[in-house]
């Protein structure tokens, strides 16, 4: 059998990021998706508005680095949940459980489009939640992590490719 789901759309409010009994982090969020055809009587297109939960480090990495209107590409499984409303009555809602998250679109793009992104600092890697080390402010050689003076300009380059 399979399952396997892909969406991209944007976020539609800012991850709830909770944790279970025993520690378990687990972040819930609805994702904005356009329909690829528009409407005939309105020429608009459509947005399916769907519920998605990330657990452990994937829901971590998304409480942190995503907010509302970030771009999300969201790949998963569709999951059937059955539930019992205040009334006693019977439900069931479709969500989308994330196996991975990744950026929709670039930082610049999410910089320009008004989202400046969290306060935290940069942006990780897809679904685990690292953060790439920073760029070198000088434009240089960055030194490794941990510092010491490892890297070293070539004094001899003559700007050929050696191939």
């Amino acid at each position: 059998m399979l399952n396997r789901i892909i969406l991209m759309g944007r976020l539609a409010r800012d991850p709830e990021l909770r944790h279970t009994q025993t520690g378990t982090p687990v972040a819930s969020f609805r994702l904005a998706v356009d329909r690829d055809f528009k409407d005939k009587t309105t020429g608009e297109k459509a947005t399916d508005w769907i519920d998605v939960v990330a657990w452990r480090q994937t829901a971590e990495f998304v409480s942190r680095y995503f907010a509302k209107g970030r771009m999300a590409v969201v790949e998963g499984r569709l999951q059937m949940r059955d539930w019992t409303d205040r009334d006693g009555n019977k439900r069931t809602s479709a969500e989308v459980v994330a196996d991975n998250v990744y950026f929709g679109e670039s930082r610049r793009d999410a910089e320009a489009g008004g989202y400046a992104g969290p306060s935290s600092g940069g942006y990780g890697a897809p679904s685990g939640g690292y953060a790439p080390p920073p760029a070198p402010a000088s434009g240089g050689y960055a030194a490794p992590m941990g510092g010491g003076d490892q890297f070293a300009e070539l004094s001899d380059d003559d700007g050929e490719l050696p191939f």
